[in-house]
């Protein structure tokens, strides 16, 4: 039995010392740093900060040559999608592109589904061609392009039927096409908002469930990688993006949903988000290019110190899609180098 007398002596040796048990008020409180931008160092949003991203002036995105895909070294096999037929959406530009390369450098055939056919029928052709350039003993994957408005329920259903025309079926979906834009709540344009809803929530549920009822008809397992951003549980400062992220959260629930509700029909689902990666589109985009200081604000807030590389996302892609995560279903996987743990 416990000493009631020992007890009381050691609670009375054992004192935390004052620094440890003192309360500051919050509002006294000095946080540490300061955000450039807006002179303070609150975290809240700025409403002088703001972005739009015009369909059709989405900049081209040049094909990775560095770190992952230089050769095949020896692995587990349960990564390989070899013999697998994967559709990408949004996948001829910026961190789709990065995960086009991912998939066939896997040895995967692919369909790209992007609103740019152009683009597409290009990055198509090059990505097959430094495939045989860089593995000449190799079977080079099939790569085909084509056109859809992911938020047209129609178009998806065209660009399906074509895809299956071409490939013998699918086994992976990865949902990429998205688009952010930073502006205040209150004078975010109604049309702009129908716009973001439907491409990144209704064209990710369009896209699945249109390849889920495939894999239904045909008893084909497969995988489905949505992606969705670390705003989708989180709220980015200092820029105004509250439809945004509440379209990634959005996406983020949807897969979890749909990876309870079709598990036992052999389909896994998981959520792939981005941390903050420094693309092509993403260099050229007017919120950095109108506010010079946010980039060094945001990577100050990241503990690896620097924003991401688009290739950082093909390990990750390609870990999801394969069998090597066979057991892992309904998850959000974060590429964000540290951002959201703090």
């Amino acid at each position: 039995m416990s000493n009631p007398r020992f007890l009381a002596r050691t609670a009375r040796t054992l004192r935390w010392p004052p620094a440890a048990t003192r309360t500051t008020p919050i509002a006294s409180r000095q946080f540490q740093g300061q955000s450039p931008l807006r002179g303070d160092s609150a975290a809240r949003t700025d409403a002088s900060i703001q972005g739009k991203t015009p369909d059709a002036s989405i900049p081209a995105s040049t094909l990775l040559t560095g770190n992952g895909i230089s050769k095949f070294n020896p692995t587990l096999p349960s990564f390989s999608l070899a013999g697998k037929v994967a559709v990408i959406t949004g996948g001829a530009r910026g961190l789709g592109l990065a995960m086009s390369q991912a998939l066939v450098m896997s040895g995967a055939d692919l369909a790209i589904v992007d609103l740019n056919k152009d683009e597409a029928v290009h990055q198509a052709q090059e990505i097959a061609k430094l495939f045989a350039q860089r593995y000449p003993n190799e079977r080079t994957p099939k790569v085909t392009a084509h056109y859809a408005d992911v938020s047209s329920k129609s178009d998806v259903e065209a660009s399906l039927a074509e895809i299956l025309g071409e490939h013998k079926e699918i086994n992976n979906l990865i949902t990429c096409a998205g688009f952010c834009e930073n502006c205040p709540a209150e004078d975010f344009p109604a049309e702009r908002m129908r716009r973001m809803l439907g491409v990144n929530v209704e064209g990710t549920y369009f896209y699945s469930t249109a390849v889920a009822k495939h894999m239904f008809e045909r008893k084909i397992p497969g995988t489905m990688v949505f992606i969705g951003s670390i705003s989708g549980s989180i709220v980015n400062v200092p820029q105004p993006q509250a439809l945004y992220n509440a379209s990634k959260a959005a996406v983020r629930h949807l897969a979890a949903s749909l990876a309870v509700e079709w598990a036992d029909r052999g389909i896994r689902i998981n959520c792939l988000s981005p941390g903050y990666m420094l693309t092509e589109i993403a260099l050229k985009a007017k919120i950095l290019v109108d506010n010079p200081g946010l980039k060094a604000e945001w990577e100050g807030k990241i503990p690896q110190g620097h924003m991401g590389a688009p290739e950082e996302l093909m390990g990750a892609v390609t870990f999801l899609s394969s069998d090597a995560s066979r057991y892992i279903t309904g998850q959000e996987i974060k590429v964000d180098g540290g951002y959201t743990v703090c």
